[in-house]
């Protein structure tokens, strides 16, 4: 397949992609909204000529925002937009950078030639970043019709991602051969971009920075504090975040099996998409759980599952529990980021489906800050001698921290390589480090 033809069976797909925003409109209303700017109309004013970052969803969104703030320190004056795909991915957007004039937002159009060109004639940005693995291939060739340099940030492309753009190396090498950056998170990955077409003098690895995370300091007084208020400082609190369909009747079956040893212990179950907070209330509900939900905060001596049916506090979630699972791994989904428990001293514990983050899990397990299971009997056993073993789950979480730190620089490293292309066609330079 060539972009010609590939542009033309995008076309040809716009029913069914109505089609599919209707459907998700059902469960999720604020699908419906918006749509003018998934074709470039009815765009938001903006202020032209200053760096355009692009990040899928919430995750990325998260991952972005260190590098968001870096960018709106060393280049005083430009204008940073933000944009996304999704509507909780333009919620965290929004909570994040909330009453900052310099962070203008909307959707990313779809890779239609003619959408893509409305939108980057409207933001005129001077560099385009990307992040992780949201490439397409009109949204490149416009750019590169214009002289906009673009650069993947914090890179990763799975064996399994790789396989599938290799099918397709008529659309996917001239995409990248035209690509500024790409800024990967390994050799491994660096390599597999090679393979597909990349220039290997736009290919540097700089690891993820998802390493840089730094949590605020008070998160874990205020989580203390909250336990405290629901009489829970002595309970074992476990939460199971980021859970995908599938999940969570395994979750669910692993914490009954453990009341039986540990009838106090408390479940935070956190569905990863915010459509699915009724469904899986119900399914708790339904089960025979004393269920609370975190948007009341009715948490008692009784209750048995909280439900995080709330956006934008994983992190202080996280905080909240002393053992921590990291969903999106039981089913193959790739999984989702480990690193954020870990950058809280605490153990983590995931399925075995994590090609998305390989490099970053086998870090981990290696340093034995983290323990893969493969079943409901194996997820309870493990939160089970996790809490019955204290000092084993405290070492495991401190070998997490350490994984973290000696890790960490990669938003340096990224900074410094999109430093040159920022200065493409402009005379705006970076703030002197030292100045800052």
């Amino acid at each position: 397949m060539n972009r010609p033809l590939y542009t033309v069976l995008f076309h040809l797909a716009l029913p069914l992609i109505a089609l599919r925003l209707w459907w998700r409109a059902r469960k999720a209303p604020a699908y419906a909204q918006r749509i003018g700017e998934r074709f470039a109309r009815q765009l938001p004013p903006m202020a032209p000529g200053g760096l355009w970052v692009h990040a899928v969803s919430v995750g990325e969104s998260i991952a972005a925002a260190p590098l968001v703030r870096e960018l709106l320190e060393r280049y005083p004056d430009l204008p940073i937009t933000l944009t996304c795909m999704t509507p909780t991915g333009s919620e965290r957007i929004q909570a994040l950078f909330a009453g900052n004039a310099r962070v203008q937002h909307c959707y990313l159009p779809y890779d239609l030639p003619w959408a893509m060109g409305r939108f980057l004639d409207h933001v005129r940005p001077r560099l385009g970043i990307i992040m992780e693995t949201e490439l397409w291939p009109n949204l490149v060739d416009q750019c590169a019709r214009r002289g906009i340099p673009v650069a993947l940030a914090n890179g990763r492309l799975s064996a399994r991602s790789a396989r599938g753009y290799a099918r397709f190396s008529g659309l996917t090498a001239p995409m990248l051969e035209q690509m500024s950056l790409l800024a990967v998170q390994t050799e491994a990955e660096a390599q597999r971009f090679r393979d597909l077409g990349a220039r290997p003098s736009t290919i540097t690895v700089t690891g993820s920075i998802k390493f840089d995370l730094n949590p605020d300091p008070a998160l874990a007084a205020r989580a203390h504090s909250l336990r405290e208020h629901w009489q829970a400082s002595q309970r074992p609190v476990w939460i199971a975040a980021s859970t995908h369909q599938g999940e969570d009747e395994i979750i669910l079956a692993a914490h009954r099996e453990l009341l039986r040893s540990h009838s106090d212990a408390l479940l935070i179950l956190v569905p990863r998409h915010p459509e699915r907070f009724g469904p899986v209330g119900s399914a708790v509900e339904q089960a025979g759980f004393v269920m609370a939900r975190r948007s009341t905060d009715d948490v008692s001596v009784d209750t048995q599952v909280l439900l995080g049916d709330t956006m934008g506090e994983l992190l202080f979630l996280y905080a909240l529990a002393d053992i921590c699972f990291v969903g999106g791994s039981l089913v193959p989904s790739g999984g989702h980021n480990l690193l954020e428990p870990a950058a809280l001293s605490k153990p983590v514990l995931s399925g075995p489906h994590l090609f998305n983050f390989q490099d970053i899990a086998e870090r981990l397990r290696d340093a034995k800050a983290l323990s893969v299971i493969d079943d409901a009997s194996g997820l309870a056993d493990a939160v089970r001698n996790l809490i019955e073993l204290p000092q084993a789950a405290q070492r495991m979480g401190e070998a997490g921290l350490v994984v973290m730190r000696a890790n960490q620089g990669a938003l340096e490293r990224l900074l410094e390589a999109l430093a040159p292309l920022s200065a493409q066609g402009s005379r705006a330079s970076p703030v002197p480090t030292g100045t800052r």
